[in-house]
């Protein structure tokens, strides 16, 4: 259950411009993102940093929500786990490639480009920090300097929601939970803390 309640969304109606786009990016607005709002100004500061790292850049949405998914899940956060791999199907990531998500090194899906990504946010979502400089070294290789800005956002943006939703016990919203029962609990996913009663926009 929520550790606390989530604002409800007809109380916040001068905020609808950007629920409503948060909506479109994410099939859903999180309750995250209404439990932030009992800080209105920590609320808009984080959805508009969310979305300079997340959203239209120079690295493929559908790469940068992998990230998020291997950062979340190295972070041991369900709830981020089950967003960002139902948001990187919805972008157009083959099913395959997040089911297999952690075993990235072996699975010829994935390309050495991704790899690279992949192992930065692996390491980087681990405590303490464990990325190398080699694969630092390795992620330069394959993107640019200010690519590597953007996936590194990316980490450290869900590094803030994996200790968000973890410390408030965020429930999770009806459509990634069901995604995420039926296409990551085969892999030992489960909603944990992150079960409830109260809905998104209640």
């Amino acid at each position: 259950m929520p550790r606390l309640p989530p604002v409800p969304r007809s109380a916040l109606g001068e905020f609808e411009p950007l629920f409503e786009q948060i909506e479109r990016n994410l099939g859903v607005l999180p309750n995250s993102t209404l439990t932030m709002a009992h800080r209105p100004e920590i609320m808009r500061a984080f959805a508009l940093l969310n979305e300079a790292a997340t959203g239209p850049g120079t690295v493929d949405r559908g790469l940068k929500q992998l990230v998020a998914a291997m950062a979340s899940t190295a972070a041991g956060c369900r709830y981020c786990q089950a967003h960002s791999s139902h948001v990187a199907e919805t972008r157009g990531v083959d099913p395959h490639k997040v089911a297999a998500l952690y075993e990235f090194e072996t699975d010829e899906k994935f390309s050495e480009a991704e790899r690279a990504a992949l192992r930065v946010a692996r390491g980087a979502g681990r405590v303490p920090n464990e990325v190398t400089d080699d694969e630092m070294a390795a992620l330069r290789r394959h993107f640019t300097d200010a690519q590597c800005v953007e996936l590194v956002a990316v980490v450290a943006v869900f590094g803030f929601l994996n200790r968000w939703n973890d410390t408030m016990a965020t429930q999770l919203e009806q459509s990634p939970l069901a995604y995420a029962a039926e296409r990551l609990s085969p892999g030992g996913w489960s909603v944990g803390k992150h079960k409830g009663t109260e809905t998104a926009g209640g």
